[in-house]
């Protein structure tokens, strides 16, 4: 599922997509017209629980950008628990512990403790570098550690 700043009145346009080697690929322009600025794909899922996991690698090719990383513990959250990471134009595996994600909506961080590590129901990627850009993030592998 795709959401873009279009749903507060911005002009971002993000799409999901397979490739012909399987990998998904989370590209699009991002516009600051409208106070816009960020495209984000998710995904939701049934409830998984995850305490026997303590981190999250990815498997991507970027574009040099910096991306979020984001769970949620229930797709009914109004905030998501995050971590920021940066491509560099080259496959890359990426750590993400559980214990570094942080609570923020809106692009604010919440005083609330990091991810606890529990539960899951929602994974998602957003880019918003608060400039006009174009995106693009190829996607291999997500999987629990």
């Amino acid at each position: 599922n795709i959401v873009d700043d279009v749903v507060m009145g911005g002009r971002s346009n993000g799409t999901f997509s397979l490739n012909e080697t399987g990998n998904g690929v989370f590209q699009g322009e991002i516009s600051l017209e409208n106070n816009g600025g960020f495209s984000m794909v998710q995904y939701s899922f049934e409830s998984k629980k995850v305490t026997d996991f303590s981190k999250t690698l990815i498997r991507i090719k970027g574009d040099g950008k910096s991306y979020q990383f984001r769970i949620k513990t229930s797709r009914n959250d109004y905030y998501s628990y995050i971590m920021s990471f940066n491509t560099t134009g080259e496959w890359q595996t990426i750590e993400i512990p559980f214990s570094d994600m942080y609570p923020a909506f809106r692009g604010r961080r919440l005083n609330a403790k990091n991810y606890p590590g529990e539960e899951m129901e929602m994974i998602a990627f957003l880019i918003g570098n608060k400039k006009a850009e174009s995106f693009k993030l190829e996607i291999n592998k997500i999987e629990l550690k």
